[in-house]
């Protein structure tokens, strides 16, 4: 995509169609999955003085010269973190290590026949005052009404703000409205972890060390949150740490599908290592809570690992819930609705990181039995996994698919609505390279950084054909 005009008010109203034959002379594909080829992408330019001048992307993490570029100028350590779809599926919504939101609005022709992949340009980019966690456009985001053009963050030392994705100009941006969430025996701001605003948009929730708030979204300004619920007793309780509630910190939130009633149950992971189960509406005490550190009764499941839990999801149909974990080789499935105990091991993806690597789920079969679907996610070294018919097996199951999609660490891997389409993210901080060791130790004479960021950090679309 070319930059976008700078005399134009707005984006324009991109549709996705459904999938055209892509012109690639080499689809990537692996096993018994469909094809898959790039449509688009954008990655983050990194000047090294040893590197050629590169110049065009395409489509398989290198370059070509001669072309025009897809890349965006950066700080040296800047890379993408997380990607997510718009409520209306029009655009993508990026966030790098830079305190920064870029909004990508895509082509309404993202799917007409080309001969080679598309440059992918931010149509814009908001800067944050400082480095957050937590980033959710709006639950009810549409292209053609600016006001719903929302993203709701949570950055350090600042209340939780309301940003305008698109901004008029580059001036620093402007909070639209501000929510104020402190500790009051010192003061001080709390950063969430998580935070989950589902539609209607009405409220938010956020989770931080041991409690979850609920915001009112109309109550900004000096008001604080409607509800706090506290994960374990009171801090002076002599029932804290022994056994009792849920200790540390609210780092993953997800709300199941809502019910024939209008209701909901909110999944909460945290950084310790447990979920609780939350029905906000009836009730502010936990439903249920349970480590999943606790897999002695399958065989297979304790090989993955895990250090605290990064991402809780819901499958499509809410009978279902998948819980991802930093340090893992693999991706938990518990069967909440009906045994309530684990059902699945999803093994075969390496997030052996403290980098969070977040998955999605599908409705994979839209005709067949709409309890079982599909895990998508990315993986430390690029691929991006795939495990069709989950809710099928109980035990290990290994991934049915996957592609190689970058050459970092795959932030995030999403699926749009209409199942014809996927977006990652990728990018990170990896360990020196020998080339790099030798290089600070044979001129500068000094020790090299313990750690660098990845030379490849990118925002690509795919087109899914089956």
């Amino acid at each position: 995509m070319d930059d976008p005009d700078p005399d134009h008010d707005g984006p324009t109203n991109p549709e996705l169609a459904k999938p055209g034959a892509i012109s690639d002379d080499q689809p990537n594909r692996q096993q018994s999955g469909p094809a898959v080829h790039l449509l688009a992408g954008n990655a983050i330019a990194r000047h090294r003085q040893d590197a050629p001048d590169h110049h065009h992307y395409d489509g398989h993490d290198s370059f070509r010269s001669g072309a025009k570029k897809a890349v965006t100028n950066s700080s040296p350590q800047e890379f993408y973190t997380s990607a997510q779809w718009t409520a209306d599926g029009t655009s993508l919504v990026a966030s790098s290590s830079y305190n920064s939101i870029s909004t990508f609005v895509l082509p309404s022709d993202l799917l007409d026949p080309s001969s080679q992949p598309r440059n992918l340009a931010p149509q814009s980019t908001v800067r944050l005052p400082e480095p957050t966690q937590t980033i959710l456009p709006a639950p009810y985001f549409s292209l053609a009404e600016a006001a719903t053009q929302t993203a709701l963050v949570g950055c350090r030392d600042h209340p939780l703000q309301l940003y305008h994705l698109f901004p008029r100009d580059d001036a620093p941006a402007v909070p639209l409205a501000s929510y104020k969430l402190i500790r009051h025996e010192t003061e001080e701001f709390i950063t969430p972890s998580s935070m989950l605003w589902e539609s209607p948009g009405t409220h938010f929730l956020c989770g931080s060390a041991n409690r979850l708030d609920y915001f009112d979204m109309s109550r900004h300004g000096s008001d604080g949150p409607l509800l706090t619920i506290p994960t374990i007793p009171s801090k002076r309780h002599i029932s804290k740490g022994s056994g009792v509630g849920m200790k540390g910190t609210v780092s993953a939130l997800a709300a199941s599908p809502m019910d024939a009633n209008g209701g909901s149950i909110v999944a909460a992971g945290m950084w310790t290592r447990w979920v609780g189960l939350y029905d906000l509406h009836r009730s502010e005490k936990v439903v249920a809570n349970w480590t999943v550190s606790n897999t002695d009764d399958m065989d297979g499941a304790a090989e993955i690992g895990g250090q605290g839990i990064v991402q809780v999801r819901w499958s499509p149909c809410g009978r279902y819930l998948v819980v991802n974990e930093r340090q893992s080789t693999g991706l938990l499935v518990y069967d909440i609705r009906g045994s309530g105990r684990l059902l699945s091991v999803l093994r075969g993806r390496d997030a052996a990181t403290q980098q969070k690597l977040t998955c999605d789920v599908f409705q994979g079969n839209q005709y067949g039995d709409a309890s079982f679907f599909e895990v998508w996610a990315g993986s430390k070294d690029g691929s991006v996994i795939v495990w069709e018919d989950v809710g099928t097996s109980f035990g290990v199951v290994e991934p049915t698919w996957q592609w190689k999609a970058h050459e970092s660490p795959v932030g995030s891997t999403i699926l749009h609505s209409s199942g014809s389409v996927a977006a990652t993210c990728s990018g990170g901080w990896g360990a020196p390279s020998d080339g790099d060791i030798d290089d600070d130790f044979g001129e500068a004479k000094s020790l090299p950084n313990s750690q660098r960021v990845f030379d490849e950090s990118g925002v690509k679309v795919w087109s899914i054909v089956s």
